[in-house]
């Protein structure tokens, strides 16, 4: 995941030394904030004659036409404009910017991407309130983010808000392509030891696994009653996970099948394949744990196994079915 510093939240330094101190951090891109100054260029001027790391520009405005026409004289990576202050809720097609996104509140649903898809490459997600800085992070936002994947796989997701250690590492696992670090990346002993927490570890613990994991009705799942080779395979299919779980009708898990389960019943009944029967196939006793644990805790208990974890079923503390925590993501984000 890409780190982006919002420049402007550092209140002590002067332009040019803040981005000499992100230089030598080797930080991933700039993050300009404007809210409807068009004095914003100046600096965007400034700061890509002295550095060649790509900017995140976002800009608030309720009259966009005077901001096309300097974004059309220069080439920015990354420019984004606040849907809720757009008047005609549109943008053009042709800014000459690398990626053109949109930007909306916690309060905005995702709908309203609908009418940007053909314009725009990405989404920015403000997480907590438009200009505050050093806010706490929304935990509605973990759903916005799951829900706008699902329906906008080709589209890249930026994050702005009360992102620190720990929300950096849970956006990691989420996929999440780029976050926003203003306060949390100031205000530390140090921008390096800030970044390193940003990117390589969680510090802090505030959220639980039931905030952000995938919830059950968005897991690949199949009732313990409807266990069949086709059904099992239909389920995995389906979830794109590979594997699937078992949960009995009043919710209780009763374990999973993952592709190595059925490759090895195959296996086992190659000769006899009517006398397959895939119940004997559940994993009944699958590493899982408790959707009241925290980051830390879920982060330890990862350390303690012995073979890698792809995946992690998620009960409550009766046993419960609730949901599933997968590292795909995270695996493909430090690669």
């Amino acid at each position: 995941m890409k780190i982006s510093a919002s420049i402007y939240s550092n209140k002590q330094d002067n332009l040019e030394k803040i981005i000499e101190d992100l230089e030598n951090n080797h930080m991933d891109m700039f993050h300009i904030d404007c809210k409807d100054d068009l004095s914003v260029f100046q600096d965007i001027d400034f700061i890509q004659s002295k550095s060649r790391i790509p900017l995140d520009v976002h800009i608030i405005t309720s009259t966009p036409a005077p901001f096309f026409e300097e974004i059309r004289k220069r080439k920015i990576e990354n420019l984004c404009f606040q849907h809720e202050d757009l008047p005609l809720k549109e943008l053009p097609g042709n800014l000459n910017v690398g990626r053109l996104g949109i930007a909306i509140t916690t309060e905005t649903p995702i709908d309203i991407f609908e009418h940007y898809k053909n314009v725009c490459d990405y989404i920015l997600i403000m997480a907590t309130v438009p200009g505050e800085s050093g806010g706490k992070f929304d935990k509605r936002n973990f759903k916005k983010i799951r829900d706008f994947q699902n329906r906008y796989p080709g589209k890249k997701i930026f994050v702005d808000g009360g992102v620190n250690g720990e929300v950096s590492f849970i956006l990691r696992n989420m996929g999440v392509y780029s976050s926003v670090s203003g306060s949390y990346l100031f205000n530390s002993s140090s921008i390096g030891s800030a970044l390193l927490s940003l990117k390589t570890r969680e510090v802090e613990s505030h959220f639980l696994v039931k905030d952000f994991m995938l919830k059950l009705e968005e897991c690949p799942v199949i009732l313990d009653k409807h266990i069949n080779l086709k059904n099992v395979l239909q389920s995995i299919e389906k979830g794109k996970m590979g594997f699937t779980m078992v949960v009995s009708e009043s919710g209780k898990m009763e374990g999973i099948v993952s592709n190595a389960d059925i490759r090895k019943a195959l296996l086992d009944n190659i000769e006899h394949m009517d006398l397959l029967d895939v119940r004997n196939y559940i994993n009944r006793n699958p590493k899982a744990i408790d959707e009241e644990f925290t980051v830390k805790e879920m982060i330890s208990y990862v350390k303690q196994q012995k073979i890698p974890l792809m995946y992690l079923p998620i009960k409550d503390s009766k046993g419960n079915a609730k949901g599933i925590i997968t590292f795909m993501n995270l695996i493909k984000g430090e690669l």
